[in-house]
């Protein structure tokens, strides 16, 4: 939880004194100097406060608003939480085999631009091809995705790639290679740099004909950490 410290950021730029902001919160200035050390407001406090700041309960208790840019704190102040782990984006959608274990699903290039719209649709990742790979661990849920392009040489383009899920964002080792489902650049398969105090992905190519370039981070909607390049081919693939 962060509420002492995210009060004490939101005081500070609003350039306001303990005394100040306890005046018009209709506190005391003992009072709000506790709250600022880790003591609990009671939750009508609470709400005073996120009301005051015109920022949500969950943002100024769970997120630690000062590691955030100007423009996802004016975008949570405009009433848009702005998520930087990726944890509050949706439940994944999976598909399972009659023993109740996951598939792998196989999204291949003719289906990307279904899959970005069509994610979370349980009947849409239900048609995609499936496989396994009975090596991998068990403890994480695995996709694998065709690469379009040649910017991330030695994987050539058409080959596939399995990735498991990433559920925290800021676990991302920088540098690692990863599939990044976005918004409007379709899915990209990258070297990926967290820049998340700025609000954004690094995404840097290994084949340096390739300019790096930043992602912000609402343009993102899944990540997934390479695991292994597979060799395959299957026809009839489903749009």
């Amino acid at each position: 939880m962060h509420f002492a410290n995210n009060l004490k950021f939101l005081r500070k730029r609003r350039r306001k004194s303990q005394m100040d902001l306890a005046t018009e919160l209709e506190l005391t200035r003992t009072t709000l100097s506790g709250y600022e050390k880790n003591v609990q407001p009671p939750f009508p406090v609470l709400i005073k406060i996120s009301e005051y700041f015109n920022v949500s309960l969950d943002a100024l208790i769970r997120y630690k608003l000062d590691v955030l840019s100007e423009q996802q704190l004016s975008q949570i102040e405009k009433g848009f939480d702005v998520d930087v782990t990726g944890q509050k984006l949706r439940l994944l959608t999976i598909s399972v085999d009659n023993q109740g274990k996951e598939n792998i699903e196989m999204v291949p290039v003719k289906a990307q631009a279904g899959y970005t719209n069509s994610y979370g649709d349980l009947d849409f990742i239900a048609k995609l091809p499936k496989f396994k790979l009975p090596f991998l661990p068990e403890n994480k849920t695995y996709r694998t995705f065709q690469i379009q392009g040649d910017s991330m040489l030695p994987i050539k383009e058409g080959a596939w790639v399995t990735c498991s899920f990433v559920e925290n964002w800021t676990s991302i080792k920088d540098g690692k290679a990863c599939i990044v489902v976005t918004k409007d650049d379709g899915i990209v398969f990258k070297l990926v740099y967290k820049r998340l105090h700025e609000g954004n992905f690094l995404l840097v190519s290994t084949n340096r004909n390739y300019s790096p370039y930043q992602l912000p981070v609402s343009q993102v909607l899944e990540i997934w950490q390479f695991e292994t390049v597979n060799s395959f081919e299957i026809e009839n693939i489903p749009e």
